[in-house]
């Protein structure tokens, strides 16, 4: 039995294949209603149903200790043998794992003959290579790849995707920070964007965890629902190799490509502020590689591009929505769980529940259609990207608090937290207080939010230059510095979220106000010349 996913997915490939089958064709060959071929040619996800809980066996973790004695099995003397109540006895004894006679008896029943005959087709193949002719537009390769970069100044280990057409060669490489199914999903859309066309044959893939679930007999797989659908909306086929360093042959070209590839432009190691800004040097190292003759050939790639292209199947009208959408609620440290890593967001969603796209590089946190909050997507474990003004709220209240907090050690990283918000905060607590002078500091960080962040930083400087720790006088320098508009001489509280505390500040704080004009009086002259205009004409 086929799921609804994958039988969706063949009516669309036998429409693809056979544009002129009817609908009533297409009904009877897989037996259902023609309502649901309908909704197939249309859609290649299914509308959501309610999923049947899991059925897992006892014996998933164990299967592979299982699988080991049977292997053994194959060059034990005959009479000396596993039989099924001896591989019982050893789980419990060995592995402390009690599982049922008749559990054990049916997986090996099942798993003997496999493992029997994967060994025999493993001795009938012989080492060696043959060469390969490739059909324009007919065949791609994918694969992940380990390789490193200078983010941010910290070495960081990065998942290098590269998909390669076999016929000319042309290749795309993206990083991301893990092989996830969302980077997968990711690098198969940007890849397929840039060509500009999908292969009409099929794709070579590894037994990818993004794309395979179970590995079965021979090339059989159980794939992913969340791939088939994306393979379906696409409209391309999966070719998946032999397991292991047997199958690694039947996709050389991008086995070696991603090592030709790190070796050529990853040496020496690159350095880029974001995996955003690693991408964008990737790209444009991808042009260059336009130009390289390809070896044992005589012609560039991208004069063997320009004649594969054109056979390209065409793309969708619309890419497949890669992201990942979660909703975590927000603890009472402002943070959302994902993946067992923290995210902060602003403090108001405390308690509430919030939309996320989890996609390979970015974590991205919605309240209906609006972004709150977006964070590069974190790999390790129990780590956590906090930003500093998710907490000024809650900071306005609990001064004390910033000093110790992550939030600001994160900003001093980052750069955002620069020392002249430093100079800013000492010079206000030397004049008001620690708390006082935190809450000052705290007004001025709320400023970002309306300013740019040179236009503060300017607005602070110019402060500090009159001598003056005054949120007020901040923002207006900080207005008169973006090219704002109203007269500087005037306080402008509308740059603040919130209403500013009482502080006790010494009378020379704020530098003496320049003298104003007289206000012109000279519209209300022109109101009255109007009105008297209308008087005389009703008069006459």
């Amino acid at each position: 039995m086929m799921s609804r996913v994958e039988l969706f997915a063949a009516i669309r490939r036998d429409r693809r294949d056979d544009p002129t089958v009817s609908a009533r064709t297409l009904a009877k060959r897989y037996r259902v209603a023609r309502r649901t071929v309908a909704a197939a040619l249309v859609a290649a996800v299914p509308k959501s149903r309610k999923a049947l809980p899991p059925r897992a066996s006892v014996l998933d973790v164990v299967a592979y200790l299982i699988d080991e004695m049977l292997r053994v099995d194959l060059t034990a003397p005959r009479k000396q043998r596993h039989t099924v109540r001896r591989i019982v006895q050893r789980l419990v004894t060995e592995h402390g794992f009690t599982a049922a006679y008749t559990t054990v008896r049916d997986y090996v029943r099942r798993r003997r003959p496999q493992i029997g005959a994967e060994a025999r087709d493993q001795k009938s193949v012989l080492d060696g290579m043959v060469p390969q002719e490739h059909e324009p537009a007919a065949e791609a390769e994918v694969d992940f790849c380990e390789a490193c970069a200078v983010i941010a100044g910290v070495l960081t280990e990065f998942q290098l995707f590269s998909f390669r057409l076999s016929c000319s060669g042309k290749a795309v490489h993206r990083a991301y920070a893990t092989a996830s199914q969302e980077a997968f999903l990711e690098g198969h859309v940007e890849a397929l964007r840039i060509l500009g066309g999908v292969p009409w044959r099929h794709v070579r893939y590894d037994n990818l965890k993004p794309a395979v679930n179970e590995v079965c007999f021979g090339r059989t797989r159980v794939e992913s629902q969340r791939w088939t659908a994306f393979r379906s909306h696409y409209g391309f086929d999966a070719f998946y190799c032999l397991p292991g360093k047997e199958g690694a042959h039947e996709k050389g070209g991008v086995e070696n490509e991603g090592g030709r590839f790190r070796r050529a432009h990853l040496v020496p190691v690159p350095r880029a502020e974001s995996l955003d800004e690693l991408n964008d040097l990737l790209a444009a190292i991808d042009k260059t590689e336009d130009e390289r003759v390809p070896d044992n050939t005589t012609v560039a790639v991208r004069v063997a591009f320009a004649a594969e292209a054109p056979l390209l199947r065409p793309l969708p009208e619309d890419d497949f929505d890669c992201g990942l959408t979660l909703t975590p609620t927000v603890n009472s440290s402002a943070r959302i769980t994902v993946r067992q890593c923290y995210y902060s967001v602003p403090a108001r969603f405390i308690g509430r529940k919030v939309r996320v796209s989890l996609r390979a590089n970015h974590l991205i946190v919605f309240d209906g259609r609006r972004e709150v909050a977006r964070h590069p997507r974190l790999t390790q474990r129990y780590s956590y990207r906090d930003e500093l003004d998710h907490y000024l709220e809650i900071l306005l209240a609990k001064p004390g608090a910033l000093a110790g907090s992550s939030a600001l050690a994160i900003a001093r990283v980052e750069g955002t937290f620069t020392p002249t918000h430093q100079a800013f905060w000492d010079a206000a607590m030397a004049a008001h207080g620690r708390a006082e002078g935190t809450r000052a500091l705290i007004q001025v960080l709320l400023l970002h939010r309306r300013r740019p962040a040179a236009a503060v930083l300017a607005g602070i400087t110019a402060a500090l230059g009159a001598g003056s720790t005054s949120p007020e006088l901040v923002a207006v320098e900080a207005r008169k510095a973006a090219g704002g508009l109203g007269s500087p001489d005037l306080v402008d509280l509308s740059d603040l979220d919130l209403p500013i505390p009482r502080t006790d500040r010494p009378a020379d704080a704020m530098p003496p106000l320049r003298p104003r004009p007289a206000p012109s009086v000279a519209q209300y002259d022109q109101l009255l010349t109007h009105r008297g205009a209308h008087e005389r004409s009703a008069e006459d």
